[in-house]
């Protein structure tokens, strides 16, 4: 009798798919966009109730908005990324304003820190785009002490920017089998994710509007410097690039309410903050 030959599946490559993202993220310059979202993160560390002297973790800081934001309210504020050059950033940003910050490159999904390390973890638009969710759920839970508190801001799948990632992804597909950042903007994922540890979730549907001189501004500061649109652009030919600025230049245009004099583009993001029940130690 002939043996039955087994078929191997596998998941997805995350190291593969964590080292092309870590690329992505390095590439252009994310702080000249991450500075422009500076009122997020000053929302977040209030909707989170940051406090004075309590020990809170940016997770996937980016070069620091809401490091700084709760450094400003006098926490003991760790501010963690896996890209270098951008703790840099906010690093400086920290020396200029006399605020002492403590910058470690770390992973989102698997953070060098005791269990109840903290008593606040947060992420603005950061641990969205991690490519296991449940692993970023996981740690940001376990990090931090019972009663503690998890906030988030996370682009939303029909906002611009989850308008603007379904644009590129139909030109320059992302790694197959990874679910969607935008899902983190919707509050069924996010019980999904932090419900069963949760002892609340609150949920807010907010909107940063981008403010450029024009459509062209914005490709222009965005193709350079934000990562993933720097990223898709290098990866098409001449015709393909000019179609894609083509299809955002569209709908900038349809998104756009300030008329023709300059560019006023509102983005919806779901603002979270998740109160861990006492006995949670994360899945």
């Amino acid at each position: 009798m002939n043996a039955v030959p087994q078929i191997r599946t596998s998941g997805p490559d995350w190291a593969a798919i964590k080292q092309r993202q870590q690329a992505t993220w390095a590439s252009g310059d994310y702080a000249v966009i991450g500075t422009t979202l500076q009122i997020v993160g000053e929302s977040l560390a209030e909707a989170a109730d940051v406090r004075a002297g309590e020990r809170v973790l940016d997770i996937a800081a980016g070069n620091g908005n809401t490091t700084l934001a709760a450094a400003r309210r006098f926490a003991e504020v760790t501010s963690t990324d896996y890209v270098p050059t951008l703790l840099d950033k906010g690093a400086q940003r920290a020396r200029a304003e006399g605020l002492d910050v403590h910058f470690q490159v770390a992973d989102a999904e698997a953070l060098p820190f005791d269990d109840g390390s903290f008593d606040v973890a947060l992420s603005t638009f950061g641990a969205m785009f991690t490519p296991d969710h449940q692993a970023t759920a996981r740690e940001m839970l376990r990090v931090v002490r019972d009663g503690g508190r998890v906030g988030l801001a996370n682009w939303t799948p029909d906002g611009f920017i989850g308008r603007l990632f379904k644009v590129i992804g139909a030109h320059v597909p992302p790694p197959a089998g990874v679910k969607s950042p935008a899902l983190w903007g919707t509050e069924p994922h996010i019980v999904e994710l932090f419900g069963p540890q949760a002892a609340q979730i609150r949920c807010e549907r907010r909107h940063f509007h981008f403010r450029y001189r024009s459509p062209a501004h914005w490709l222009q500061v965005f193709r350079t410097f934000y990562g993933p649109t720097h990223k898709a652009f290098a990866a098409l030919d001449e015709a393909g690039a000019k179609a894609l600025e083509r299809e955002i230049a569209a709908l900038l245009e349809s998104m756009n309410t300030a008329g023709a004099t300059s560019l006023v583009v509102p983005s919806e993001y779901l603002e979270v903050v998740v109160t861990k029940r006492s006995g949670a130690k994360g899945r």
